[in-house]
């Protein structure tokens, strides 16, 4: 076993949940040595022809990837996975919400502009409650392709992808969302809650809504504070200074003053934490993928290896 790879009581939550054949009713090569090239490629970020010989044929590797990100299978994963800690009680409920951006590498850059595979339920780029993809998002109504529609866009940190994630107490991602470098975090709280989303082991609907929210000033608007009301989550979002003076200066039309537990703020770093510990995977640190499904599946491995290893 390499170093990064899948230990035996990691593969022994894995190979139960893998599809048992390929296309056509064909076997698949060893699931094991192709998800240790997987990771290994996500750890180090090499080039997919750069894989060590350990792992078989590059092409293998890369082509399983590409289509367990397109069909779902690294998010189901992850979801058993979650499912199997939540149902020992070993999820935090008390959340995070923030977002990075991840540098756009020379190679992310022209892919062929025709309509990408759509992203998994969990995890995707920002659409409307169905998880469909929004306008100059993956596959919008412009017909996708180009850099708006595979989440690229230019910002103060560059030619960049923005991922929003949601994390829990114990620092490990619940629900990821990809947008362009540009987009500001505050439409996209939405977004990242409804892509929360628990299974249960046994009768009952998958877990949807944490038990409390702390996000910092960015994520601070009416809109926001009236869904979170709605749903009956509790949050701890400051109010920004200019927020402050307008509804002062509104007088009772103002509203009331927003509430914040500063004790309850101080776990917001989790979500600073569990966003270090995705970078650390310089496949997610920066993004090498043409797609945005595929760069999307890139994180979500990483975030699985968090859950399997905490």
């Amino acid at each position: 076993m390499g170093r990064g790879d899948l230990t035996n009581a990691e593969w022994e939550q894995l190979e139960p949940l893998l599809p048992a054949s390929g296309a056509r009713g064909g076997r698949w090569n060893d699931h094991r040595m192709v998800i240790n090239g997987v990771l290994y490629r996500a750890r180090t970020g090499l080039p997919w022809r750069d894989l060590p010989e350990r792992f078989g044929s590059w092409m293998t590797v890369y082509k399983r990837h590409r289509r367990w990100s397109a069909d779902g299978t690294w998010d189901r994963l992850l979801s058993a996975v979650q499912a199997a800690q939540d149902a020992a009680g070993l999820v935090d409920w008390d959340i995070g919400v923030d977002s990075t951006t991840s540098r756009a590498h020379q190679h992310a850059a022209g892919a062929p502009r025709r309509v990408p595979p759509p992203a998994p339920s969990k995890g995707g780029t920002h659409g409307d409650k169905a998880g469909r993809p929004g306008a100059g998002e993956l596959g919008g109504p412009a017909g996708g392709g180009g850099q708006a529609g595979e989440c690229l866009g230019r910002s103060r940190g560059g030619f960049t992808t923005k991922i929003h994630l949601s994390a829990d107490g114990r620092c490990r991602p619940l629900s990821l969302v990809l947008t362009p470098g540009q987009h500001g975090d505050s439409p996209q709280l939405r977004a990242v809650l409804e892509r929360i989303r628990m299974p249960r082991i046994g009768p009952g609907r998958p877990r949807t809504r944490p038990d409390s929210l702390a996000a910092d000033k960015a994520y601070s608007s009416r809109a926001n504070r009236r869904y979170l009301r709605r749903r009956h989550i509790r949050h701890t979002i400051p109010e920004p200074r200019d927020q402050r003076a307008n509804r002062a200066r509104r007088g009772s039309a103002g509203g009331q003053p927003a509430g914040f537990d500063a004790e309850r703020y101080k776990k917001r770093n989790v979500v600073e934490r569990t966003i270090n510990r995705l970078k650390n995977f310089r496949a997610v640190a920066t993004r090498y993928d043409k797609r945005a499904y595929v760069f999307l599946g890139t994180v979500t491995v990483a975030a699985l290896v968090i859950w399997l290893r905490t």
